[in-house]
């Protein structure tokens, strides 16, 4: 193997550069990148079924195979790209190892995040002729970038916070640095090799050169929504503000009442924003959010006495909800492409909608139970799938917002009722309205499948919640 490294990783995300980059170090006499090797919708490529004789099956058994694969079998110093999406069991096992040779590549947040939504409306993800370049914009949404850039500040932080922690380094490099050939051979030489590059790839081309505020069709919104970011540590992405796991740009402050909701994603969202914006008279375009740390500040000092709070939901309500609005639904909001690995890797019986013909309340029993064995393992580390924030343990969420902030209440869907007007109350609103009740879950409601089997699957599951919040069996009703 080449110097001090038995095989590496380039850690990026999406439109980042990473295919570019990929190309120039595949150039290297020594160097072989074995693309997306552990993306768990494929394996390296999308369109290939193995890796060193190592199939898509064997690795999401056993990630720590193909990374052994890749270290020994390569022809010259392997690696892979990885991205905060991929199997996180591989980089448990990659990251504290000194053996393995860290590239960080990063870029502008908003560039990436644009260049993702034109990539998106256009469908086009390469380009290698000008000719077959398809014009797009992209349509800046100011909630969707808050959450984009909190998933690369959290995935930086954990890459940084390993390093440190196991005294290692890496080698960083940006979006514009690729196109610098002597940066590019620095790579090489990180890596342990001989040769130099002449010349970089010029098989691909950048998509769209144009300056970024040009290419969005809602320019004037974007630089309203970005204008309190700053711009220094957002280009310096390990240093990124703030540098947490407490998703602060997902709070909700009230338009006029000193009231901060702290959500826990796949619970009662839709019920409390909706009872935030009535208190005041409001729609829910007037309640803030997209918050980061320092706006969060200057509206605690604003509002002296304030009050946060968040909603706690049964645990067997919540993964009902999640599974028919993010799995099984498959319009907007739904996970596309977690499903259809659901559906091919994990052989959880989906229908391809939910008017399919004979998807009955059998059916559908059928099929939850099945995402439910997929939760039990998910939640264990033992799938390729990340364990995605509306189905993570609701203790798990409450201790990432006491990073940076802890609810001063804990209140449980069942008692909305009565606790948010009363929560209302201290602050002089006499006659609060009455939050309504979450809607029913579609197209079958869980009171049409719960049985005691159910209950238990969750109750394991979720065991920690049910023990850190005293749940009892969820009392919705019985299947009939």
């Amino acid at each position: 193997m080449a110097g001090n490294f038995d095989y590496f990783v380039v850690l990026a995300e999406m439109r980042t550069g990473s295919n570019f980059l990929e190309s120039n170090l595949n150039a290297f006499a020594r160097l072989v990148c074995h693309g997306e090797a552990f993306n768990p919708h494929f394996i390296g490529y999308p369109k290939s079924s193995e890796i060193l004789g190592i199939t898509q099956d064997v690795r999401d058994r056993d990630p720590a195979r193909l990374i052994n694969a890749i270290r020994t079998k390569s022809d010259g110093l392997g690696g892979f790209r990885f991205f905060h999406d991929h199997d996180p069991r591989a980089f448990d096992l990659f990251l504290p190892d000194p053996r393995c040779a860290k590239v960080i590549l990063t870029r502008n947040p908003l560039d990436s995040y644009v260049s993702w939504k034109i990539a998106q409306a256009t469908g086009q993800w390469k380009l290698t002729d000008l000719k077959r370049r398809k014009d797009g914009k992209a349509e800046f949404d100011a909630e969707e970038f808050a959450d984009h850039l909190n998933v690369l500040q959290t995935f930086q932080m954990k890459i940084l916070h390993g390093l440190q922690t196991t005294g290692q380094t890496a080698f960083y490099l940006s979006y514009e640095d690729l196109q610098d050939l002597e940066v590019v051979n620095g790579i090489g030489r990180f890596l342990g090799q001989d040769d130099v590059l002449k010349g970089l790839e010029k098989k691909l081309k950048k998509q769209n050169p144009e300056p970024t505020v040009d290419k969005v069709v809602n320019r004037k919104e974007m630089m309203s929504s970005i204008a309190g970011l700053d711009w220094f540590n957002l280009s310096r992405t390990p240093n990124f503000e703030p540098r947490r796991g407490p998703v602060v740009p997902s709070y909700v402050a009230a338009a006029k009442a000193p009231l901060l909701y702290l959500p826990i994603r796949g619970s009662c969202e839709a019920v409390v924003t909706d009872w935030m914006a009535g208190l005041d008279g409001v729609s829910q375009d007037d309640l803030t959010t997209g918050m980061n740390q320092k706006n969060l500040r200057q509206w605690k000092r604003r509002n002296t006495g304030h009050r946060s709070f968040t909603v706690l939901r049964h645990p067997v309500a919540r993964a009902h909800s999640v599974f028919c609005e993010r799995i099984l639904n498959t319009g907007e909001g739904s996970f596309a492409q977690i499903r259809q690995t659901l559906k091919t890797r994990y052989k959880v019986p989906l229908p391809q909608n939910q008017q399919q013909s004979g998807y009955d309340r059998a059916a559908h029993r059928t099929a939850f139970v099945a995402f439910l064995e997929f939760l039990r393992g998910n939640l264990a580390g033992q799938t390729a799938i990340r364990v995605d924030a509306t189905w993570c343990t609701q203790s798990q969420a409450l201790q990432g917002f006491g990073e940076f902030v802890l609810p001063d209440y804990v209140l449980r869907e069942d008692e909305l009722s009565s606790a948010l007007p009363a929560l209302a109350m201290q602050y002089g609103y006499s006659n609060p309205p009455v939050p309504h009740a979450a809607a029913a879950d579609t197209p079958f409601a869980l009171a049409d499948i719960y049985d005691e089997q159910i209950e238990q699957m969750v109750a394991d599951i979720y065991q920690r919640d049910y023990m850190m919040f005293g749940f009892s069996e969820w009392g919705g009703g019985h299947a009939a």
